[in-house]
Parts: C-alpha cells; sequence; structure tokens
C-alpha cells in the first residue's frame, strides 16, 4: 500500500483500530470542509481538504476488514465524491446528498455502532 502523505501515521497503525463508521465518519469530516471550501471561494482550502478525504478513503479501501461488498461500496463512494468534487457530476450529486451519506457513519461511530 502506497501510504498517504498526510496521514501516515494514522496509515501506520491507529488507522486500522477504528471502525468502519470511525473510517467513514473522519473521511466525511474533510468532505465537510472541501465543500464549504468549494462553495465559500477558497480553492486553497477545498484542495487540501479534497486530499485529506481522499487519503482517509484510500486507507478504508487498503483496509482488508473491509474486503467484498462493503470495499466495492466504499470505492464506489469515492468515485461519487471525485465525480462531485472534481469532475462533471455526472450522478447528480449535491452537497446535501454527499454530506449525508457521510454523516451517517459519524452518528453511527458516536453511537458505538
Amino acid at each position: 500500500m502506497t501510504v498517504p502523505g498526510t496521514h501516515r501515521d494514522l496509515a501506520a497503525g491507529r488507522w486500522g483500530d477504528l471502525t468502519l463508521a470511525e473510517q467513514l465518519g473522519n473521511a466525511g469530516a474533510d468532505v465537510g470542509r472541501a465543500i464549504r471550501a468549494r462553495d465559500g471561494g477558497r480553492p486553497d482550502r477545498f484542495g487540501a481538504a479534497v486530499d485529506r478525504a481522499l487519503d482517509l478513503l484510500d486507507l478504508t479501501l487498503a483496509d482488508d476488514r473491509w474486503a467484498g461488498p462493503r470495499r466495492r461500496e466504499i470505492a464506489r463512494a469515492r468515485e461519487v465524491l471525485c465525480d462531485f468534487l472534481l469532475g462533471d457530476n455526472v450522478y447528480g450529486s449535491t452537497a446535501e446528498s454527499t454530506e449525508a451519506w457521510f454523516m451517517g457513519y459519524a452518528l453511527a461511530a458516536r453511537r458505538g455502532r
């Protein structure tokens, strides 16, 4: 696995201690930051937040615990996120739908699932 630049300490082991909900909830926090930066006209913050979100999703994809259907869902979420933030938005995503998908995991992590 290539270790993403901004999250080397997480890749060294701590990320593997988190549940799937915690991992996706953390990635979702950076997704929210990216959306707010984009909508606020802050390209410097936008780029950094997108990079962090994708780094975290890549770490999640590299986690062997999520093999099979879960990994496919995570990979599809990454694809849809890239399409929404960086592409032509062919999936027709909105800021609300994107944040809601990640928020479900953040809430589940808080509830301890």
